[in-house]
């Protein structure tokens, strides 16, 4: 499964999420200006980010179901 592109860039799209998420946490955490300034912006760059990785994951789910490998 681990030579599988596709399930590399599913994984990287779920790293990505996990990240901005963290990100998101820690601002909202510290608050203060930063908060004010880019919560929402965070919260929507992870929204689109987990809308990518639940299509890839669906389309890996697909792929791998059509016997793609």
């Amino acid at each position: 499964m681990f030579n599988d592109p596709l399930f590399i860039v599913v994984a990287v799209a779920c790293v990505s999420v996990l990240i901005i998420l963290l990100i998101g946490i820690g601002g909202f955490a510290k608050g203060g200006d930063f908060n004010r300034k880019h919560a929402n912006r965070i919260m929507r760059y992870r929204v689109a980010a987990q809308f990518v990785a639940v299509v890839l994951i669906l389309l890996f789910v697909f792929f791998r179901r059509m016997g793609g490998a």
